[in-house]
């Protein structure tokens, strides 16, 4: 049973860290220019935050599937959810720092806080442990979807139809 402890727990991480790797270097050059708030955090906090927030999600995500027995068909919905939240999660980095796309950004991470919300309630009636695992991510995506909508706001020359 630890390899499917293990293999949940490690595969949010996958997606974390190919998108990293993808776009490592737009952060020096095109992320550190951009205008930021002031309570935008330290470039050194992400991974950091990430690490704990991807390792807390997909230990729950394990708890949640062995209480479920598995893939069953009362799996379904909860990690459905999860699946799809997680998947909207790999894809902001691409669009956010690859593509320099912040409107869809925007949209990406309004949509994730829901699926993340709704994975959230979900998983609650399920195993209360798993959820309030949760907790600290949905904390963190608040201030990512805060972020994000702010550095949009702040930076209207990267929005499709203004010239520069």
């Amino acid at each position: 049973m630890w390899a499917y402890t293990v293999g949940f727990t490690v595969l949010p991480h996958v997606g974390g860290f190919l998108g990293w790797f993808l776009n490592r270097k737009e952060i020096p050059a095109w992320y550190e220019k951009l205008k930021k708030p002031s309570w935008c955090p330290s470039r050194r906090v992400f991974p950091v935050a990430w690490t704990m927030l991807y390792t807390g999600m997909g230990y729950a995500s394990y708890l949640v599937w062995n209480d479920l027995g598995g893939c069953s068909n009362k799996a379904i919905v909860p990690m459905g959810l999860y699946g799809a939240q997680l998947l909207l999660n790999w894809a902001w980095p691409p669009l956010f720092f690859g593509a320099h796309n912040l409107n869809m950004a925007v949209i990406d991470v309004l949509c994730l806080d829901g699926l993340a919300l709704g994975t959230f309630c979900s998983w609650y009636r399920i195993n209360r442990l798993a959820a309030l695992l949760l907790l600290p991510y949905l904390g963190w995506l608040a201030m990512a979807t805060c972020l994000t909508i702010r550095i949009w706001k702040d930076n209207p020359q990267l929005k499709p139809g203004k010239s520069d």
